[in-house]
């Protein structure tokens, strides 16, 4: 069974980083900066995407708890795992399967009545191994983006931006840190935990 995630967000204070977290966690800690005179424009990052998102950080903390969106599945959870429970003939193994119209070349069909198990079970062990093989791949593209677009709302007009994310997504890593090493130490950290998962010093 592959284990769902819950999502984080990320909140900035002007260049320096302000807390990272649930959803709840974040909101709080922005409310409570927000109330510092002059404070510098604060912004808050689904770490997921990299994309900033707006609160209603309006009320008192049960208030604001109360208007914040629902989290969404992790894209790592299953549709064995997420799918409501069907009714089941006889002898059927309760996967949480879900029927869906497949198309295929007639070349195909004879291949899969070739298969143990039938047509679905070969559908569902294909499926399976290519989530296997092309896992990590995902992984790294969709790391690339999040840190590409955070990069872009808190570093655009940064020197060096422009060349930094072409060394981005030609996962130049070397390049990308050398590139960003005068950047306010929070965000070239954060940009570097998006795209590699680590701190620019690992």
């Amino acid at each position: 069974m592959i284990q769902t995630l819950s999502p984080t967000f990320t909140a900035f204070l002007g260049p320096n980083w302000l807390a990272s977290g649930p959803l709840v966690e974040v909101a709080i800690a922005v409310m409570k900066a927000s109330t510092i005179a002059a404070a510098p424009p604060i912004i808050i990052f689904d770490d997921a995407s990299g994309r900033p998102i707006d609160l209603d950080l309006r009320g008192t903390e049960r208030e604001i708890v109360a208007r914040l969106p629902q989290a969404a599945p992790h894209a790592e959870t299953t549709a064995d795992e997420s799918a409501a429970p069907e009714p089941r003939g006889r002898g059927r193994p309760k996967l949480g399967v879900v029927a869906r119209e497949v198309t295929l070349l007639p070349r195909h069909w004879d291949w899969l009545a070739t298969q143990p198990g039938g047509a679905s079970v070969a559908l569902r062990k294909l499926v399976e191994e290519a989530r296997r093989t092309s896992g990590d791949r995902d992984r790294s593209r969709a790391a690339r983006d999040a840190a590409y677009h955070f990069m872009s709302t808190m570093a655009g007009n940064l020197p060096g931006f422009e060349e930094a994310s072409r060394a981005l997504f030609a996962d130049d890593r070397r390049r990308f840190a050398g590139l960003i090493a005068g950047w306010p130490d929070d965000v070239r950290d954060h940009a570097v935990k998006l795209a590699f998962g680590d701190r620019a010093g690992g």
